[in-house]
């Protein structure tokens, strides 16, 4: 819109101007003069889409206005207008070419008005700089336009991705949650409940404890998991303990605490509570600790407790086990935990084929075919990495199945 202004003003106003104002010794402003002055100015209307023929044009107008001896004095910003619009929209390699064109029309307008050389020169040299100069303005003004525009596309999409991604990654915590939370407590509960229907007539008393732990662990796992969804509906605002701080308010470098701020995270001091819960099952399990254990951040300790559940879980699931070690050594620099299970049979850890010996009666009862989905190796790899350790698990030569966990601590 702005261009059909430009353009059709240019012309209205050139051929108002000649109608009006006749200086002596010019031609009169006649029917060609009114046409070359609309062949002038009219062709900026197309000054962006094609900018070097519309200076081509407008300059070539100009000159045979110039040319037939009509006065100067019109039209004489029109090639000025028009190299503004090359400058803007080429590259110097195009517009210095059309500024020398331009140079050319403004020398033959000096000479036809009758203008000193020394002035004559000076316009030549003054009006295409000029609008050089304007023009590569406005060139560098609209491509720091684009690359903005480009660049806020891009940060666009990366918010998106980054928000993509951390709905994933939200999801992807709080199934780790959990499989954490519910995982063992329903180990026990499937097998206690299995043992209780298996000697229901036979073993009423060992049928009674069953359902008692059931019941036990069912209270621990619900109230477990409303502390989870607490948290959930809640905006943690905590400081993050993780080694990287990255500051989610997480306690185990990236996972949302199981417990409220008031409430203490699970640590080592709570692995003998794991294996007291796992011997329910029909699985003893010795706990050593080695060492002087130095002051450990509650997160680094979480990231233990969890490897630990996550370990007798499997055990209790897939080993075949009657006995299981968690065996903790506070190292200088470094907290290293192994948990070993006498287990027969061979296969994957927690992928289901691993543990296909003998259980004995408590745990044949209610083994429902010992299949896992591998997500809690996975949810333990998750964690160590957090926190810069290592985890390895493998087949023990003498038999049963082995983890083992190194943590560095310094600066924890």
């Amino acid at each position: 819109m702005g261009d059909v202004v430009l353009a059709v003003g240019l012309a209205i106003g050139g051929c108002v101007a000649g109608q009006q104002y006749h200086p002596p010794g010019w031609a009169e402003f006649d029917a060609l003069a009114y046409a070359l002055t609309l062949c002038t100015a009219l062709p900026l209307l197309a000054r962006r889409s094609a900018p070097a023929t519309v200076l081509v044009l407008c300059c070539a107008g100009y000159a045979t206005y110039l040319a037939l001896g009509y006065q100067p004095s019109l039209n004489y910003w029109v090639p000025a207008i028009a190299l503004v619009g090359l400058a803007a929209a080429r590259p110097p390699r195009v517009s210095l070419p059309g500024a020398a064109l331009t140079a050319a029309v403004v020398t033959q307008s000096g000479i036809s008005g009758g203008l000193s050389p020394a002035l004559v020169a000076v316009q030549a040299l003054v009006v295409p700089l000029v609008a050089l100069a304007f023009g590569l303005a406005q060139r560098r003004a609209a491509q720091r336009t684009a690359e903005l525009r480009r660049l806020t596309r891009l940060l666009a999409r990366q918010q998106a991705a980054e928000a993509r991604r951390a709905i994933t990654d939200e999801r992807v915590r709080i199934a780790r949650e959990l499989h954490d939370v519910l995982a063992q407590h329903m180990s026990v509960i499937s097998i206690q409940s299995g043992l209780a229907s298996y000697v229901f007539t036979s073993d009423p008393p060992t049928a009674r404890t069953a359902v008692e732990t059931v019941a036990r662990a069912s209270h621990e796992s619900l109230d477990e998991l409303r502390r989870l969804l607490a948290l959930l509906r809640t905006d943690p605002d905590s400081s993050d303990d993780s080694p990287n701080g990255t500051g989610t308010g997480s306690h185990d470098g990236g996972s949302p605490s199981l417990l409220p701020p008031h409430e203490p995270l699970p640590g080592i001091d709570r692995i003998p509570e794991l294996a007291e819960r796992t011997g329910l099952t029909g699985v003893r399990v010795r706990v050593h600790t080695e060492g002087i254990a130095p002051p450990l951040s509650p997160g680094l300790q979480l990231c233990v407790y969890r490897v630990v559940q996550e370990a007798l879980t499997n055990v209790v699931k897939h080993s075949g086990a009657r006995e299981a070690e968690v065996r903790v050594a506070h190292q200088p620099g470094r907290i290293a935990v192994t948990v070993r299970d006498d287990g027969r049979g061979e296969g994957t850890y927690g992928n289901g084929s691993y543990g296909k010996g003998d259980s004995g009666a408590r745990r044949t009862a209610a083994d429902g075919g010992g299949t896992g989905s591998g997500l809690g190796l996975i949810g333990m790899r998750e964690r160590v990495k957090v926190w810069d350790g290592t985890l390895t698990t493998g087949q023990r030569p003498e038999g049963g199945f082995e983890v083992r966990l190194s943590l560095p601590v310094d600066g924890t």
